[in-house]
């Protein structure tokens, strides 16, 4: 199989062909593979490279019971196994509601920090260009939407607002006339943006896009 991290070095050939002047000011380019990095039967997650092919993110799903169980619980965590975010469901919610906290959420209420929630928009609402839609904190008003179709890995994530696009996620192509399956995509972030944010979006769209738009449990 092909390599499926980005080649090195293209930050600094974008610097020298004009798209990219400042090279520690370039985005930053991913290569996310929906596939866990253990190898055990029954688990699901994410892998995830940086431009250099260094692992820098990890999703792992091992769907083992407990306190959590019910609400599915998401642990994002960076390429040493650092718990970065907990992430959760909203149990019966019709647009599919996750939860994020700080570190890994030990299922006692006030022991995390909540971070942001993300949920479907509403199929009522007509922003058909809009697909998901993101709260930092209490906030009621939505600081990030996702606009696109993630399933075919053509989205960008925008502020509410904006126009310029804080991430982009893309098919990935291993040559010119190669293209890979949807569970490998390239992810582009922009600089100054947080790119541990961006990949819980990523894991979170992953299960709220493969859901109904009946109240289910977004598990």
């Amino acid at each position: 199989m092909s390599r499926i991290h980005p080649a090195e070095k293209k930050c600094e050939g974008a610097a020298r062909n004009g798209s990219c002047r400042h090279p520690d000011q370039c985005p930053a380019k991913f290569t996310v593979w929906k596939r866990s990095s253990m190898s055990f039967q029954g688990t699901d997650g994410f892998t995830v490279f940086d431009e250099h092919g260094r692992l820098v993110f990890r999703m792992e799903n091992y769907s083992r019971k407990g306190c959590c169980s019910a609400g599915g619980r998401l642990i994002l965590m960076d390429g040493a196994g650092n718990a970065l975010m907990s992430l959760r469901p909203k149990i019966l919610s019709l647009q599919c509601q996750w939860n994020a906290y700080t570190g890994e959420d030990k299922c006692k209420e006030g022991q995390n920090f909540k971070l942001f929630s993300m949920r479907r928009v509403s199929s009522f609402l007509q922003r058909r260009k809009d697909t998901a839609e993101v709260f930092i904190g209490g906030s009621k008003k939505p600081a990030f939407t996702v606009e696109g179709s993630f399933r075919s890995r053509n989205c960008v994530i925008r502020r509410s607002g904006g126009e310029e696009f804080v991430a982009k996620i893309t098919r990935k192509r291993a040559s010119p006339t190669v293209l890979l399956g949807t569970d490998v995509f390239n992810l582009v972030v922009q600089h100054g943006s947080d790119s541990d944010l961006v990949m819980a979006f990523v894991v979170i769209m992953d299960r709220i896009c493969s859901k109904s738009i009946l109240p289910v449990l977004c598990s």
